[in-house]
């Protein structure tokens, strides 16, 4: 599986992100395009600690069993919930949040591993590197893979 702490697994991304286009229609979901490039900063926001957000208690509850799940080598289902806090429903400017993610990305991917581990997910809780790259890289693509790229 990718990892977004990988060099191929980061570039891979930032280069299908190049294939998005502002009318791009999800192919399930209710997001825009710009929506959906909003909505994936926020959970790298808060591993890069640019955001601060406590582990719900859904996720305390329920985090380490769906970690596991997440962490199997198979896609992430369509049309999963999504925890509020990470949801984007105002109208977004598709450019401006594509170059927001690839910064963000670019960060992330060359950030100190042992300082971002030590930040909790929101959902998922405690995280080891391979961890968070592999289910940051999974949720990219997933959202890239909705939208067509």
């Amino acid at each position: 599986m990718e990892n977004m702490f990988e060099p191929a697994g980061a570039t891979g991304i930032l280069q299908r992100m190049e294939n998005l286009q502002s009318n791009a229609v999800a192919q399930w979901g209710k997001m825009t395009v710009a929506q959906m490039l909003a909505h994936c900063q926020v959970p790298i926001e808060c591993a890069l600690g640019d955001r601060q957000q406590k582990q719900s208690l859904l996720g305390k509850l329920f985090g380490p069993i769906a970690k596991k799940q997440m962490l199997k080598d198979t896609p992430f289902k369509k049309n999963l919930p999504t925890d509020a806090s990470f949801v984007v429903k105002d109208q977004r400017n598709f450019e401006k949040e594509k170059q927001s993610l690839k910064t963000l990305i670019q960060r992330l991917s060359t950030a100190n591993t042992a300082l971002i581990v030590q930040r909790p997910h929101p959902f998922f809780g405690k995280l080891t590197a391979e961890e968070l790259g592999k289910l940051t890289w999974k949720h990219l693509d997933h959202h890239l893979q909705q939208f067509g790229a």
